[in-house]
């Protein structure tokens, strides 16, 4: 279920992302999945995806940039 969740997270920041350079998640059941990625996985997530992360206000909101260095997938 863990990986359904991310990958539907993934799937929604991925159409987001395309139609705008970032995306600010703050809706409770997002960051949740979010939280409980450690900040290595949090970073590696992103990164598979060609984005960079920030977390904002002590992981109340979690902002995600397209990475213009990387390609994405």
């Amino acid at each position: 279920m863990q990986d359904e969740r991310v990958s539907a997270l993934a799937a929604k920041l991925s159409r987001a992302l395309s139609q705008g350079s970032e995306y600010l998640v703050t809706h409770p059941a997002e960051l949740r999945i979010l939280r409980e990625m450690s900040e290595a996985d949090l970073g590696e997530f992103a990164r598979q995806h060609g984005w960079r992360v920030i977390r904002r206000l002590g992981g109340r909101q979690i902002e995600f940039y397209n990475c213009a260095s990387q390609s994405g997938s």
